[in-house]
């Protein structure tokens, strides 16, 4: 290989690559390479993220406050959370640019990738997975996706693949905390060894057609290639992973899971969850609520979907409130947990939906509560329900508060406005 000279002295973008006599190698994170990933040590106070994102939506009249800023009245579905206010923020008046569709918008909840006639063709990187791309490699576990009864998800590649969720909660237990005998562990390992023999020899082929190639072609092939040395990263890193004792952890397995009650059975994958983050298996997690059953809540006997679409009819948005607001109280139980264990003030935690409206399948004025990272909580930011603010806005804020020196996210270039970190 010739001698390839770098002045250390200047700053190194983290991507940056040695290229000589034919290879191409990926240099490891320098001091000198921080500030293409990190601006400032404040900036990177948050560690992790959970998303919870909502399929049916939330009935906006019992969520959003009326009054907005520091002293603003809690809202119904609110008051059951007055112990940790100052730990969340509500955001009203915000939406997705571009994005319509009603339900089939789900695609863009994380990605806030716009979408062409209610469905996007060609998705963009989700705000979690984007995360696990640049910080996932220092756990166990990359990154969490889930569901609570289906295997869609809103948690997309760079390449604008969805990822399938995991929606059985005791192989999830399993996963993250039940021990793999020594064979399955043999087994495991040669998958990977397979995996990353698979990427030689295709890489090797698409060097010889690299040569065949024009200027355009090549630099998109160089891009793949970039790709696959990621992608080998992390399959070194799982091989790493795979003889190394799980967490043990206090938390029973969830031998029963029960169907016909979605509240119950956010509750069993939010504690899951939060054993995940305490014992560090993984920091970017999204978990999607699909409508399981309902029936099995006391005061309650129609369909979670039906209920949803409501057209105004007051016994079901009795009903609905019912389900809604146990769905909120598990979200606040959780928040409560991560404080108790001291992890809220660096963990993200973000409740929302692709629906504001879901009886009109409207997707403005989207439910959004967003909780912890050390930012200054306690605040209802009520932006124009007629205008919306662009969601995207708080990405940004989130990507940001992780460290990332990124200038944009999907559609926007801007922070939002009124989240200011905490001192």
């Amino acid at each position: 290989m010739k001698n390839v000279n770098i002045n250390l002295g200047a700053k190194i973008h983290r991507r940056t690559l040695l290229r000589a006599g034919g290879v191409s190698l990926a240099l490891p994170l320098l001091k000198a390479m921080t500030p293409a990933f990190a601006k400032t040590q404040q900036a990177t106070h948050a560690k992790r993220f959970v998303g919870v994102s909502l399929s049916l939506g939330l009935h906006y009249p019992n969520l959003v406050p009326e009054t907005a800023g520091k002293d603003y009245q809690p809202s119904r579905y609110l008051k059951s959370l007055q112990d940790i206010r100052n730990d969340f923020t509500v955001v009203s008046g915000s939406s997705h640019p571009g994005v319509g569709g009603g339900h089939s918008a789900e695609g863009s909840i994380f990605s806030a990738c716009p979408n062409q006639r209610g469905s996007a063709s060609h998705n963009t990187i989700s705000l979690d997975q984007l995360m696990a791309k640049h910080l996932g490699h220092e756990t166990r576990f990359p990154s969490l996706v889930l569901n609570t009864s289906g295997q869609t998800s809103p948690s997309y590649t760079e390449n604008g693949a969805m990822i399938p969720a995991e929606n059985e909660a005791m192989r999830l237990f399993t996963k993250l905390f039940v021990d793999d005998t020594p064979a399955e562990q043999d087994r495991q390992a040669e998958l990977i060894r397979r995996g990353r023999s698979v990427m030689d020899t295709v890489g090797a082929e698409a060097k010889t057609l690299q040569r065949e190639l024009g200027a355009g072609d090549r630099d998109k092939l160089d891009a793949w290639f970039t790709s696959v040395r990621e992608l080998e990263g992390h399959l070194v890193a799982n091989e790493q992973w795979i003889r190394r004792p799980k967490p043990k952890v206090s938390l029973e397995p969830p031998v029963s899971v029960p169907r016909n009650n979605e509240v119950a059975v956010e509750k069993i994958f939010l504690d899951i969850v939060h054993m995940a983050l305490a014992t560090d298996s993984t920091r970017f997690i999204t978990l999607h609520t699909t409508g399981n059953g309902v029936s099995d809540i006391e005061g309650v006997n129609e369909g979670y979907h039906n209920l949803s679409h409501h057209g105004r009819d007051e016994e079901k948005i009795r009903q609905l409130g019912v389900v809604e607001q146990g769905m909120i109280d598990v979200w606040g139980d959780f928040l409560r947990k991560l404080k108790q264990d001291q992890l809220l003030d660096e963990t993200m935690v973000l409740m929302t939906s692709n629906l504001g409206n879901a009886s009109a399948h409207s997707n403005d004025n989207l439910p959004v509560l967003f909780a912890g990272g050390g930012f200054r909580h306690g605040q209802h930011l009520a932006f124009s329900q007629a205008n919306n603010y662009p969601l995207p806005n708080l990405y940004l804020s989130a990507l940001r508060r992780l460290g990332l020196d990124i200038d944009r996210f999907s559609t926007t270039s801007s922070t939002m406005t009124g989240l200011e970190v905490g001192a």
